[in-house]
């Protein structure tokens, strides 16, 4: 086990006064803390590695500011709304546009990764956090309740996020971690490999195009693996998995040239890679870490043959999402 110590502590106050929590969980050599704000995960350390392997900080200030999306649970729509807005049956949904003054990135105001978390259960090895969004809350309709489960089990990690709605909704949520895996000033070196056939290209704004585009078309075809670079390999794309949520696989790989490596399994349709170019920790530098976000494709509801992120009544959105850390 790693020296990290496991339990709840204090981690400061927001803005508004609210208290927010760390709470720190492990057992066989790996242990990973996460906060009640945003439910960020803020570190994650394996035994016989002495940096944090994601990327964060022990200012709480940092979060509200240059670290808004590091490590959050981005929802209720993670990614972007074209145009701030999304068709549901016979209505079409306004949003905030927060990009540029035309576009919702990672739902605005009304983001999870802004709101305090509920600690509902903690033991040695497992936490639960709880959340409830009220209804038109940003644009969004339906009273929902959300719940996001962090598990370590042996050299994994786990995340279990159930979302439940009153009426018709999209729901699209996103685990927003950054990665590095040698503790270097930025990724160069690492090696990657993604199981996708296909990727959304993008605008020069970052929203999809609609275009399905094959991955060998460009050079974004990782079905094997290769070492990636920045200012060589350019990232801000989701890669399509699959048409619809599937059974929990293996999807994604990143290693170090340290010799720490990460597979990502999820059940979801889509895997979005953001070089880091913008996303700065203070003192830092851009390109320090990868974002790697399981999610449903973004802008879905916008293209007809994207698979759909409407959750309604009755049903029970479901992301598995699991990080499993080796050693070389």
């Amino acid at each position: 086990m790693t020296d990290r110590q496991l339990g709840i502590a204090p981690f400061g106050l927001t803005p508004d006064g609210d208290p927010v929590q760390r709470i720190t969980i492990g057992r066989d050599g790996l242990c990973v803390s996460v906060l009640t704000v945003g439910a960020i995960l803020q570190g994650v350390w394996l035994e016989g590695a002495t940096r944090n392997l994601t990327l964060g900080s022990d200012r709480l200030s940092d979060y509200a500011d240059a670290l808004r999306y590091h490590g959050a649970l981005v929802g209720p729509v993670a990614n972007r709304f074209s145009h701030a807005r999304a068709p549901i049956d016979s209505q079409i949904l306004q949003f905030e546009a927060n990009q540029d003054n035309r576009h919702s990135l990672h739902s605005g105001q009304a983001g999870t990764h802004r709101k305090v978390w509920r600690l509902a259960e903690a033991t040695e090895s497992d936490l639960r956090l709880e959340l409830d969004l009220p209804d038109d809350e940003g644009g969004f309709p339906g009273n929902r309740r959300v719940s996001a489960t962090f598990q370590v089990d042996g050299a994994s990690l786990h995340l279990h996020v159930h979302v439940t709605t009153d009426q018709p909704t999209p729901v699209n949520f996103a685990n927003h971690s950054y990665w590095n895996l040698d503790g270097t000033p930025t990724w160069a070196g690492h090696r990657l490999w993604v199981d996708a056939a296909h990727y959304l290209p993008t605008t020069p704004d970052f929203c999809p195009t609609g275009e399905i585009r094959p991955v060998d078309q460009d050079d974004m075809d990782f079905r094997k693996t290769r070492r990636i670079d920045p200012g060589v390999n350019h990232f801000d794309h989701n890669f399509c998995l699959s048409n619809a949520r599937l059974p929990l696989r293996e999807v994604l790989r990143l290693n170090g040239q340290s010799g720490i490596g990460m597979v990502v399994s999820t059940t979801e349709p889509g895997i979005q890679v953001y070089d880091g170019r913008n996303a700065i920790r203070p003192g830092r530098g851009p390109y320090e870490g990868l974002a790697i976000e399981a999610q449903g494709w973004p802008d879905a509801p916008n293209h007809a043959g994207f698979p759909s992120i409407i959750l309604r009544p009755g049903e029970e959105y479901r992301q598995h999402t699991v990080w499993r850390f080796t050693r070389g």
